[in-house]
């Protein structure tokens, strides 16, 4: 389990375990809050095709998946 500061995720860079369409690495380019400032979803774009995409911030936990930083 990746651990991490969910309110720290912005500009964040990440690396898909597995990449499909030979996307690897991706970047938190949007923290989406709610009024609170509690942290809800967050906006990854492939660095590789620019394609973002919206994810529950939890999903980087998974180590299986996602490996913070570029490797």
């Amino acid at each position: 389990m990746n651990r991490f500061n969910p309110r720290k995720l912005g500009s964040s860079k990440w690396t898909a375990c597995q990449p499909v369409n030979r996307e690897k690495h991706f970047m938190v380019t949007e923290l989406i809050c709610d009024e609170d400032g509690t942290p809800l979803q967050i906006e990854l774009e492939a660095v590789y095709s620019r394609r973002k995409q919206v994810l529950d911030w939890r999903e980087l936990r998974d180590s299986q998946r996602w490996k913070f930083g570029w490797c």
